[in-house]
């Protein structure tokens, strides 16, 4: 016998099929899995969360203050932008980056709990 099952089966049908019927669609459940993987590297989620902190940063900026180089930094925010956390903007020669309204709540539910 497994702690982890019920020995009988006992839906509570109501309850579990307006559950089910609330749950997002595959589709959207998807988009949002790609989202955090995104941001289960330790990098790529240090690199949000300084972008978070200071709004706005350069590749340069950005990995001076995760301790990373310029390029690592770089590979890691194009895996952010292609999962629509982060977005950029030419200013002269430099490329600015910040999270996107979808990063910011995405990564705010990744904030641990206090201890």
């Amino acid at each position: 016998m497994s702690d982890d099952r019920c020995e009988l089966l006992c839906i509570d049908f109501d309850h579990a099929e307006a559950l089910r019927a609330a749950l997002p669609d595959l589709e959207a459940i998807t988009r949002r899995a790609e989202r955090l993987r995104a941001l289960a590297d330790p990098t790529r989620l240090r690199i949000a969360h300084v972008l978070q902190a200071g709004t706005e940063l350069c590749v340069c900026d950005l990995a001076w203050i995760a301790g990373s180089s310029q390029g690592l930094v770089s590979h890691h925010l194009r895996q952010l932008r292609s999962a629509g956390l982060v977005t950029s903007r030419r200013d002269g020669k430099l490329v600015m980056y910040r999270l996107t309204p979808i990063g910011q709540h995405t990564l705010a539910a990744t904030e641990p709990d206090p201890v």
